[in-house]
């Protein structure tokens, strides 16, 4: 009886709750004891064929592995409230469920044919959840994203037929072996642009703001520890090559400008759910910068509390969303601060935390990264970008709460809202106390031997420095009155016309190219068709003609075949 009062989300909560504190205990056991089992199943031999899927589980996968369950398992309690009145919810939870499959596949796999099964799960799932709400913006949101992600796809399965020269599919045998310079180097460029098409690094960038189209808890859970940090994922795997075939200039060139082009885009954004995956993606360039200078654990420590802290505001976002009629326009949220005390606090504190505010969870990887950054021997022009980039950072934050905060009272801030204590407010406030803690105790266990930093007294205050130098820049952006809209400021906030040159220029040319390939291709199979057929009828005739047994067809045959013969022998002489 007790079960038939149970929801889906409720069952589905408590079953991914529960596998992610199992997950996370084998996780403390493998890093304690410093384990890495590599586990062969063989599914099917035939003959001298198999069939074997191989599993990698390491402190590392076991780790993002309990993440995932664990952010969505919130996640999709909280979406027991947030899509109460939706018809489809069963459908909703059963998709968010596969995509978590298809992530785990992803985590714990050794070989690309593998991970291309998790891969293009992601990519199916997160199209059908675009588009879950079924308008002409969701269809052309979902079109975009996937045809992006698309790119990273096919770039993966050439890879897996370049491995064919190696023998096995299994990646990680292959992490520590240069003799074959040019096939790896092949391998490893389509690796790389796989991973920046998934972690929309420039120019695959116009795909993440799109796929807001989704339900907020779709939001939460893709643009936090899932979709967009598979390809960060992929490239730590993958460090080994990318180090030793001299690509990491590269990367952290691309990751650098990509940094630099979503702080300029949240800076002059209006969406709230934008501005929030704007600053996924200027994360997702910071932890791909800081992965090109050699910091492989201190970037996946960043991926760990990043997620976290963006899974939560989020969750923030989409309680404004929904207590505010679908509104998402910051200009009318108005001082929210004394309608909904708490969920403002959680907001802001994640907010701070982004900004790597001291003592905060993001300040004890943030912090770290920038200090690793300054002791590399970079030049002028990308220790700019680098800390330019972190300052803009602060300056959408501050932005943020300036408008959700301490903005004027107007017409959303007069409606009576209030902080029910349902499920949406229970998964929220159990996050921020995860995210808490997180930082503190995260660091603790994946560092357990200090980092030496050796930095003069400006260099490492040069990071409060250009936190507070964000803060007054922010502030000093609201004060500017935009009365027109210039080329400038529409050039920044369009994210220098990425989506327009992914949708106008390059999608519908290529779309109508390939209508008229499709055309050409229908006729050719036409006229091919007509070919065979009337090459098949000169085949069959010639076959009757041949079973008359008529003498003097038989002596011509005999004529012309002496004749060739004595040609050859003569050529041949």
């Amino acid at each position: 009886m007790f079960f038939n009062k149970l929801s889906i989300n409720y069952v589905s909560f408590l079953m991914l709750f529960l596998l992610s504190l199992s997950f996370f205990g084998l996780c403390l056991k493998f890093l304690i004891n410093n384990l890495i089992y590599l586990i062969e199943w063989e599914i099917l031999t035939f003959y001298s064929s198999q069939m074997t899927m191989m599993i990698l589980l390491d402190w590392m996968s076991l780790m993002f592995i309990s993440l995932v369950l664990f952010i969505s398992s919130l996640v999709i309690l909280y979406s027991e409230d947030y899509m109460f009145e939706d018809l489809n919810k069963n459908r909703f939870i059963f998709l968010i469920l596969l995509f978590i499959l298809s992530m785990i596949f992803l985590i714990i796999s050794p070989n690309l044919i593998s991970i291309l099964l998790g891969w293009d799960g992601l990519g199916l799932t997160s199209y059908c959840l675009v588009i879950y709400y079924q308008n002409f913006k969701s269809f052309n949101a979902g079109m975009l994203t996937v045809l992006s992600n698309r790119i990273g796809d096919v770039l993966l399965l050439m890879s897996i037929g370049w491995m064919i020269n190696f023998g096995s599919w299994n990646y990680i045998y292959y992490l520590d072996f240069f003799f074959y310079y040019n096939e790896l180097f092949i391998i490893i460029m389509m690796v790389i642009i796989a991973s920046m098409t998934k972690s929309a690094q420039i120019p695959f960038s116009s795909w993440l703001p799109a796929a807001m189209a989704a339900p907020t808890p779709v939001s939460a859970l893709v643009h936090s520890s899932t979709l967009v940090t598979a390809g960060i994922y992929l490239l730590i795997r993958f460090y080994n090559l990318i180090e030793s075939l001299n690509l990491s200039k590269f990367l952290l060139i691309m990751s650098l400008l990509t940094m630099l082009m979503a702080g300029m885009g949240a800076n002059f954004e209006y969406d709230l759910k934008k501005i929030i995956a704007l600053s996924t993606l200027s994360q997702l360039g910071l932890m791909m910068s800081i992965l090109m200078i050699g910091c492989v654990n201190l970037t996946f420590f960043h991926l760990i509390i990043h997620a976290l802290f963006k899974a939560l505001l989020f969750l923030c976002a989409g309680f404004f969303i929904h207590s505010m009629f679908n509104n998402q326009d910051i200009r009318l949220m108005g001082i929210s601060c004394f309608k909904m005390p708490m969920i403002m606090m959680i907001f802001n504190f994640c907010n701070l935390s982004m900004c790597g505010m001291p003592f905060f969870s993001g300040f004890y990887s943030k912090d770290l990264m920038m200090e690793m950054f300054l002791m590399m021997n970079f030049n002028i022009m990308e220790f700019f970008l680098f800390f330019f980039s972190i300052g803009l950072t602060v300056m959408y934050s501050f932005r943020l709460i300036y408008y959700s905060f301490l903005k004027e009272v107007n017409f959303f801030s007069l409606i009576n809202l209030n902080e029910n204590m349902g499920y949406m407010s229970k998964s929220k406030i159990f996050m921020f106390m995860m995210m808490m803690l997180s930082g503190i105790s995260l660091s603790w266990m994946i560092f357990p031997i200090p980092e030496m930093i050796l930095l003069p007294k400006f260099m490492k205050l040069m990071v409060l420095i250009f936190v507070i130098l964000g803060m007054l820049l922010g502030w000093f952006l609201m004060m500017i009155k935009w009365n027109n809209v210039n080329l400038f400021s529409y050039f920044l906030g369009s994210m220098w016309f990425m989506p327009m040159i992914s949708t106008y220029l390059v999608g519908n040319k290529i779309l109508l190219v390939s209508e008229n390939f499709n055309n050409l291709d229908d006729w050719n199979e036409f006229e091919m068709m007509k070919m065979i057929s009337l090459v098949d009828y000169l085949f069959i005739l010639m076959n009757n003609l041949l079973q008359l047994n008529s003498m003097k067809l038989f002596f011509k045959l005999m004529f012309w075949y002496m004749i060739l013969l004595v040609s050859l022998i003569l050529l041949i002489k």
